[in-house]
């Protein structure tokens, strides 16, 4: 199977005293929730306690993966999504001419995000635009990319929160897509960089209980090891 990774026996469980973790200094500063803060350093002192070393990393190209995120997806997902046209494939919607049996087609189709998504993708892939915009975010992904690959020569892995903040109610910002895309912005950077992060459960905020989450970020097909981190941690949790 050309899209998976053969992987032989299982691996043995790392040895913690031989753990080098990274921490992007970036994704500490200001606008993160006090809270989330001061739980997913807990956590992170937690493995340093265990015998891990801990060292303050960069990825100083973090500012950047919000806007060149949603510039490069909404690209592929309207070139991607063009095919549902209700002609040569998906929902078809009957209608007296083609014009309207298209929009007809792809307004019942697509949710709200989804549109807004394919309009911004179609927009930065027009003519005029696809230098100014999809080339030039292509150009900082590649920077992100770089940022990770400097962190991992010398990191096993690295840890940061999942989200700035904690969670908020199921619809209270889908009126404001600007504040839920801001809610991606320290997980969106692992989809550009093509690395793999799993979101580990580390506590509750005081205030009203609210989970928060340790993102844990490995090398490329490296997700056994970023597995056994976290397990690690559910271990030291439970003894």
């Amino acid at each position: 199977d050309s899209t998976s990774v053969e992987y032989g026996d299982k691996e043995e469980m790392i040895d913690i005293k031989n753990l080098k973790i990274g921490v992007p200094k970036e994704y500490f500063v200001e606008g993160i929730d006090p809270e989330t803060e001061r739980i997913v350093k807990e956590a992170i002192t937690r493995y340093e306690k265990l015998g891990a070393k801990i060292t303050e990393v960069s990825l100083p190209h973090t500012q950047y993966a919000v806007p060149c995120y949603y510039i490069i997806v909404p690209a592929e997902a309207s070139a991607n999504l063009a095919r549902y046209d209700g002609i040569r494939y998906g929902l078809s919607e009957q209608s007296k001419d083609l014009l309207s049996g298209y929009l007809k087609t792809r307004q019942r189709g697509f949710g709200d995000e989804v549109r807004r998504r394919i309009m911004v993708g179609t927009y930065v892939l027009s003519a005029g635009y696809y230098d100014a915009y999809y080339l030039k975010a292509q150009k900082v992904r590649t920077l992100i990319k770089r940022d990770f690959d400097s962190a991992f020569e010398k990191n096993d892995v690295l840890m940061t929160p999942v989200s700035p903040t904690p969670a908020f109610k199921i619809g209270e910002k889908t009126d404001n897509p600007l504040a839920m895309y801001l809610a991606d912005i320290y997980t969106v950077s692992l989809n550009l960089a093509g690395v793999p992060g799993l979101s580990l459960p580390c506590g509750k905020t005081a205030s009203e209980g609210l989970p928060v989450g340790l993102q844990i970020i490995g090398r490329h097909f490296d997700e056994e090891k970023i597995f056994q981190v976290a397990e690690i941690y559910r271990q030291s949790k439970n003894n």
